[in-house]
Formats: structure tokens, C-alpha cells, sequence
């Protein structure tokens, strides 16, 4: 029976969402897995938009719970760190205690990002922590995203890998996702 592996990220708000998520499905197909998609669900009607966004959590959540493993896009979107829907899928898998993978399509690390959201304006204070000029402590264990995030991966022996698309590439280049994949193959096939 083949690996069902969940494919996490924020590729479902691509202006080219179907295109993506049937390349990196197909990806997975040809590395061995079957793969589950948020992406590649069937939502049933509900009165509101808060019962419709339900519906699509609950599709989602059940897919995670059929899934084998996850390969979550840590890419920042929409600021500076990974999609929270992403970030959340990731979490759901590591308390189900399955394998996790991710990837970023961004070299730069987290510390890095939240640097330059600040204009360089990061200082190491009295008390030994970095902090912005509001005063908040700023991460900085040279790990691509959070360290919940980050460290959840590799203490569950799965792997991050780190790519450096073109900004104009960044949901849409699939050379780390291809890596990623292949570690993942090497682990669970």
C-alpha cells in the first residue's frame, strides 16, 4: 500500500492554485506517495461563510488523519513568516506523531526576515536578548521560520530544506519541494 502524504502550504491562494497543486500532486505520485491536497476537495454547501470555512477545515483535518506524513511550504506568505493554515497543519501532524518535512523557497532565515521588517533596527538589550524597536524579544536560533515550527521538524527526525527561488518564484518554484520530496521518499518508501 503506498504512503499517503498530505501537501501543506498556501499554494491554494495562488491566482495559479490548480496548476500548482496538480504539479506538486503529480510529484508526489511519481516519488511513490499518494498524495492529499487541500486543494482536491469536494465542499458541501453550507448557510454561512463561517459554516463553509468549517467545512473546508474539516476536509482538511480529515485528510491529515488519513495521511502517512506531511511536506509543509514554509515559504513566508503574506509577511514574514510561514501561512498560519500551514503552520497549524504542521502542528496537527506532529501532535498525531507523524513524519514532517518542510521546505522554503527563501534563503533568508527567520531572524534575518524580522531584521529586515525592522529596518536593521534589531539590538542585543541588557537582559542578552535581541529586540526591535518596540521593545519585543526577537528569535534568533538561525532556523528558517519559528522555533516551534523548525525545531518540531527536526526533532522528529524529518528534514528542512532550503531554497532561494527568485522573489517573482517564490510560491511557484519547486526545486526545494522536489528535494524535500525525495528526503521524505528515502525516510517512509
Amino acid at each position: 500500500m503506498t504512503k499517503k502524504i498530505y501537501l501543506a502550504g498556501p499554494e491554494v491562494f495562488l491566482s495559479n492554485a490548480r496548476d500548482m497543486l496538480d504539479a506538486k500532486a503529480q510529484l508526489a505520485r511519481d516519488a511513490g506517495f499518494t498524495p492529499l491536497s487541500p486543494g482536491d476537495l469536494e465542499i458541501p454547501p453550507a448557510d454561512t461563510k463561517t459554516g463553509h470555512g468549517c467545512n473546508i477545515n474539516a476536509i482538511d483535518e480529515h485528510m491529515m488523519l488519513e495521511a502517512d506524513a506531511v511536506i509543509a511550504n514554509l515559504t513566508p506568505f503574506r509577511g514574514i513568516a510561514a501561512d498560519v493554515g500551514t503552520s497549524f497543519e504542521l502542528g496537527f501532524m506532529c501532535a498525531l506523531g507523524k513524519p514532517v518535512f518542510a521546505y522554503t523557497n527563501m534563503a533568508k532565515n527567520h531572524f534575518t526576515r524580522i531584521q529586515d521588517h525592522y529596518a536593521g533596527d534589531v539590538s542585543l538589550s541588557d537582559d542578552g536578548r535581541y529586540r526591535g524597536p518596540d521593545g519585543l524579544s526577537v528569535e534568533n536560533f538561525d532556523m528558517v521560520d519559528n522555533l516551534m515550527l523548525h525545531g518540531s521538524i527536526l526533532r522528529r527526525g524529518g528534514a528542512i530544506i532550503v531554497g532561494d527561488a527568485a522573489p517573482e518564484e517564490l510560491y511557484t518554484d519547486l526545486t526545494a519541494f522536489r528535494e524535500c520530496l525525495e528526503l521524505a521518499a528515502a525516510k517512509l518508501l
